[in-house]
């Protein structure tokens, strides 16, 4: 049984062929996602939602127009009596009547609160606008935490091939002693150890990999069993200071924005609420035509009109029980309220730019020196090869130091890729991550 998991490993590293795999470059990541991530498609949804309600035609700018046309047609009976005594019975007099008109409507002058009601509702439409870049931001933090995972366990599995090469050269040369009589058993039993060990983690590692692959697929909103392979290299963005990420978070971040915006409509409310002590000017116009047959008994038997009709009007509600000055001094209680909200969010957002950039630069630190470990790690495994090949250390010095190789790669690989995404992290927060390199 050992030996058939032997064989399989041996023909899944070496035997068979690599499957052709699209090449997703991080450019290519970021333009599917704003096209095809579901969580985007809904933010996009909204933005135009909110665009059709600070359109004129939701404003109350635009008068409104109506038709109307009706008729009636009657038969009834009667028993009249004149002013001089006289009686007259008329049985099925008939009566009929049509009309038809245009109605038009207009609000001149309502106190200024159409004016701003419809400023609250540009303002919706900026909000939602910034809505929406924020949930763009989130997608790609959570897109290239997982395209990065990826780009580590590429690495990382890469670094086992390599590994599961050498114990598998171990493993041979240590029966090859042992069949000389150079080595015991023990030597082989251990050997045969590291290599199945090496073998089992480069299968957990590579289930892992292909979940974490569907993890992205899910991200960029397409078939989870697509097939892919991810861009390993890693630029970081030079000459970031402390100082200007903190006045560019001030400036851009989409938090304080969105504060701002609240804080402009909680202004525009009030001035809504004012209009309530101010009159209203009305405009209404018409175009009407009638026609009316009274019977034969009618001293207007038929009647007809056609024209027009216009007519202004003046409302003033001069005292409204109160309900105006409460609703001024809630709208005013509403911006400060959303005046506090934003100074604790800028005190919120300094503090996480704060701790985000001493993250990254003690990101940078741990790549530095898990650089400088690697490199040491490399030269001492290269020395203890050597000196294993010449029977000169045993092979339990020599697994020792291919572990700590390995382990340095597995480091340097999780400190590498930490470093972009705390840098990205980082970006986001200053409101410059759509402009970033990454």
């Amino acid at each position: 049984m050992r030996q058939q998991f032997k064989i399989f490993i041996i023909s899944l590293l070496f035997g068979i062929p690599a499957i052709a795999q699209e090449q997703l470059n991080k450019t290519e990541a970021v333009n599917q996602a704003l096209e095809y991530n579901y969580d985007i498609k809904v933010a996009n949804n909204n933005v135009v939602s909110a665009y059709n309600n600070a359109s004129i035609y939701n404003s109350g700018y635009l008068p409104t127009l109506a038709a109307n046309a009706g008729g009636d047609y009657n038969i009834s009976s009667s028993n009249i009596t004149f002013a001089d005594g006289s009686e007259r019975e008329v049985n099925g007099l008939k009566t009929n009547g049509l009309n038809a008109g245009l109605t038009l409507n207009y609000t001149l002058y309502d106190g200024n609160g159409r004016k701003y009601n419809y400023a609250i509702l540009k303002e919706n439409y900026n909000l939602t606008e910034l809505q929406a870049r924020q949930i763009i931001e989130t997608t790609i933090i959570n897109l290239f935490s997982v395209y990065y995972e990826i780009a580590r366990l590429t690495q990382n599995k890469l670094n086992l091939v390599q590994s599961i090469s050498i114990s598998k050269e171990r493993l041979l040369r240590a029966k090859y002693s042992f069949e000389y009589g150079q080595n015991t058993q023990l030597d082989v039993l251990n050997a045969e150890v590291n290599f199945n060990t090496d073998s089992i983690n480069y299968l957990n590692i590579s289930q892992e990999l292909e979940n974490t692959k569907r993890n992205l697929n899910v991200l960029l909103g397409r078939d989870v069993n697509t097939l892919f392979q991810v861009d390993t290299s890693v630029t970081y963005t030079k000459g970031l200071t402390l100082n200007q990420l903190m006045d560019n978070a001030m400036a851009n971040n989409v938090t304080i924005l969105q504060n701002e915006g609240l804080v402009q409509n909680s202004k525009y409310d009030i001035i809504v609420s004012k209009s309530g002590y101010l009159p209203q000017i009305n405009l209404n116009a018409g175009y009407n035509w009638n026609k009316r047959d009274n019977g034969s008994i009618s001293f207007t038997q038929k009647i007809a009109s056609i024209g027009p009709t216009a007519e202004v009007s003046l409302s003033w509600n001069i005292f409204d029980g109160g309900f105006t000055k409460t609703r001024i001094q809630n709208s005013k209680i509403a911006l400060d309220n959303q005046r506090i909200i934003k100074g604790q969010q800028e005190q919120i957002i300094q503090r996480d730019v704060s701790n985000a950039w001493g993250f990254y630069q003690n990101s940078l630190f741990v790549l530095k020196a898990e650089t400088k470990n690697l490199e040491t790690n490399q030269r001492n495994f290269e020395r203890t090869q050597e000196q294993y090949k010449l029977g000169q250390i045993t092979s339990i010095v020599f697994r020792e130091a291919q572990q700590n190789l390995l382990l340095s790669h597995l480091n340097f690989n999780r400190a590498k890729y930490e470093a972009k995404v705390a840098e990205l992290a980082l970006l986001k927060l200053d409101g410059t991550l759509l402009d970033a390199e990454f």
